[in-house]
């Protein structure tokens, strides 16, 4: 099952996170203090692949530890939602439920350590309206009525007839009908059930029990039981629940590394938190390597006897082992510095192995400095990855395959550069494992990659939030937390748009971006467009911020970058803002979206098919009983759609809900299963052939 959301209730410092969406990997960023790994730790002990007890004098809230002490089945501490993918097919077949009811399922834990398990896809059968049933009952009661009787039955029509009239009367007084009421409808109407009266020609009798039948079949609807009231479907849930696994302390190895002791370690099962660390990391590189410290020390051993002097055989038996195990360790050094050069881009470094007697050491070298030193005498940052490439190569893709990981602020000893390596190892690592982790680090946020990052922050009541909009808090950046982060990751993308060359096109905001990086890839993978420089979307968050950011855009050359705006009013407004200001003189660099759309009042999300965000919106709010699909209209702005659409059916829209179905748009846009027609990708190419054209020669005034 995939996790794709989850919320933390009642635990530590958090009374309700809120939901968090979660991708295949998924950053939580952060200040210190702000309760980040109190965000991680719920959803490991919701089912942990190792130790991840609940400790109430850690885990409870202070504020509310003794009522939950009292009652600990009274409190919800996590709630997961997964999507349970092939496993809603057999779900189906077990329970008779709809298979679309149960593609999503909702585990829950008490601080009792109880688990409780819902569909939030599935709707109960509600109460049936009276008109449903009074039409039901008077069809037939018509029908009966307009029946010619034989001999024996006439009695028996009349008395059907008067039973159905006097139902129809009943239930026209009332306005819903219970299962309950429906049930005493049935008992009614069957006293009236000619058994043993019925002529064998009848047409009255069967008309009758069609009737009865129809009313069973409203009656099983209403009190057919929900799929979790099964005990098989409850054991099947949490028989593929995936398992969590949370790290926080990985383990830095010494270069020195006493083998009986290693031995020692390996085999107990009490050592302390810093040690275990140790001596997992240690079980995880011998066993990457294909060595046994067992083996190592064995072959190491030297004529042990001290009354005499060894023979010429037993010293070619030992020189014939120590050679043997130095065929081992450089087998083992080199597999290690191959597969670690695939990962670690700061360097090529080279690992060599030593064994002396009881005592097995670590080299590391480089290209820039051949010399061999202790791995504990290099930096930090490259004892923790090594360390950390370990664990999770390793147990990622044996005991732990298919758990989700849980890191707690990764790679801080690392430098910025290795940082940003980090993030391209996790999306190496969420091949075989969805990933979560937590962050303060501006290089560990990836600006193509804003869809993955969720906020947290201290609320106004002290407990911890998460958000997916990453301007939620204060106004002032500079008092945002976590929020400078991102913007640090931004700045630092629109720098390296200047120093490496990159083709940067302004957009109005985080949804636009989303949008436009998800076009990008598909026109690029489609072969419409092959862009000679790399093309990035900075966000403007409005007018004046456009100004700054094209002025600085500009660089040495002067040339200003394209601006993609909105049709509707306030895009327009920043248009003439624009063109009257530092675009005078290059207004057909400033693009409305309305040229590529083909209606006014577009915006940024009408570049896709109607059609297709229909989709995506379906997806996203499952409640409404009618569809947004059913409700679009083609052809005109889809956002106003969307908010007349959530306002009929009384759906509150989120602060920042463009950004979210932005960001489900592209994860959606970008299944390998999803295709768009010839009309959508021409739409997309002509916009995308505009905006490279400032390449093709310096200091044109583009196109509009």
């Amino acid at each position: 099952m995939h996790l794709i959301r989850y919320r933390v209730t009642n635990f530590r410092s958090v009374s309700d996170s809120g939901w968090i969406d979660a991708n295949r990997v998924t950053a939580l960023i952060g200040i210190n203090e702000s309760g980040k790994t109190n965000l991680l730790l719920p959803l490991w002990k919701l089912n942990p692949a190792g130790e991840g007890e609940l400790k109430p004098n850690s885990d409870y809230p202070k504020g509310d530890y003794t009522d939950i002490r009292k009652n600990p089945k009274n409190y919800i501490f996590i709630n997961a939602e997964f999507e349970t993918g092939p496993l809603a097919d057999h779900l189906a077949k077990i329970s008779g439920h709809k298979v679309e009811h149960l593609r999503i399922a909702q585990v829950s834990k008490d601080f009792s350590g109880a688990f409780r398990i819902n569909f939030p896809l599935y709707v109960p059968p509600k109460d049936l309206h009276s008109t449903s049933l009074v039409t039901l009952l008077q069809n037939a009661h018509d029908e009966i009525v307009g029946m010619a009787a034989r001999a024996r039955e006439a009695s028996q029509k009349d008395a059907i007839v008067d039973a159905i009239a006097t139902e129809i009367n009943i239930i026209n007084k009332l306005e819903e009908i219970s299962a309950n009421q429906l049930v005493e409808t049935n008992d009614r109407l069957r006293a009236a059930d000619p058994d043993n009266l019925a002529a064998a020609t009848s047409i009255i009798v069967p008309r009758f029990r069609h009737l009865l039948e129809e009313l069973g079949s409203h009656q099983n609807a209403l009190s057919f039981p929900p799929p979790e009231s099964s005990g098989e479907v409850f054991k099947e849930i949490l028989a593929a629940l995936p398992k969590f696994v949370y790290y926080s302390n990985y383990g830095n190895l010494d270069a020195e590394i006493y083998l009986p002791h290693v031995v020692d370690n390996l085999a107990r099962s009490d050592l302390g938190g810093k040690e275990e660390a140790k001596a997992r990391t240690l079980r995880v590189l011998f066993d990457f390597v294909g060595l046994k410290p067992e083996e190592i020390l064995e072959l190491g051993r030297d004529f042990r006897n001290t009354q005499r002097h060894p023979t010429d055989e037993e010293i070619a038996e030992i020189a014939e082992k120590k050679r043997e195990r130095t065929n081992l360790l450089n087998s083992a050094e080199t597999r290690l510095t191959k597969s670690f050069a695939d990962w670690w881009k700061q360097g090529d470094y080279i690992f060599s192995f030593q064994a002396d007697g009881d005592h097995f050491r670590i080299w590391v070298s480089d290209g820039k400095r051949p010399e061999k030193v202790e791995l504990e005498d290099r930096s930090t940052g490259l004892q923790w990855f090594l360390c950390f490439y370990l664990v999770f190569l390793v147990e990622g893709q044996r005991e732990h395959k298919n758990s989700i990981l849980l890191l707690d602020e990764p790679g801080l000893s690392l430098h910025p550069l290795a940082q940003r390596d980090l993030s391209d190892f996790f999306d190496n690592l969420s091949r075989t494992n969805q990933l979560i982790f937590t962050t303060h680090s501006p290089f560990m946020v990836d600006a193509d990659r804003l869809d993955r990052v969720r906020k947290v922050f201290v609320s106004e009541d002290g407990s911890t939030k998460a958000s997916a909009d990453l301007r939620r808090g204060n106004s002032d950046p500079r008092q945002q937390g976590a929020t400078y982060a991102i913007y640090s990751a931004l700045n630092m993308s629109i720098a390296e748009s200047i120093l490496l060359g990159c083709l940067p096109v302004i957009v109005e905001g985080p949804s636009d971006q989303h949008y436009l990086t998800a076009i990008k890839t598909i026109l690029i993978a489609e072969k419409c467009i092959s862009p000679k420089r790399e093309l990035v979307f900075p966000p403007a968050h409005g007018a004046n911020n456009a100004k700054v950011i094209a002025s600085v855009l500009a660089g040495r050359n002067e040339e200003l970058p394209y601006v993609l705006l909105d049709g509707d009013a306030a895009g327009q407004k920043m248009s003439r803002d624009l063109q009257n200001g530092v675009y005078q003189s290059a207004k057909a660099r400033v693009i409305i979206t309305d040229h590529f759309v083909g209606y006014p009042n577009s915006e940024i999300e009408d570049l896709f098919s109607s059609e297709f965000l229909a989709g995506v919106i379906d997806r996203w709010e499952r409640r409404p009983e009618t569809s947004f699909s059913d409700f679009v209209r083609a052809g005109a702005p889809i956002v106003p759609q969307i908010e007349a659409w959530a306002q009929e059916n009384e759906i509150e829209l989120p602060s920042g809900w463009k950004v979210e179905v932005a960001r489900r748009a592209k994860e959606r846009a970008l299944l390998p299963s999803t295709t768009f027609d010839t009309e959508t990708l021409a739409r997309w190419t002509s916009l995308f052939e505009v905006i490279a054209a400032s390449t093709a020669k310096k200091g044109t005034s583009g196109a509009g």
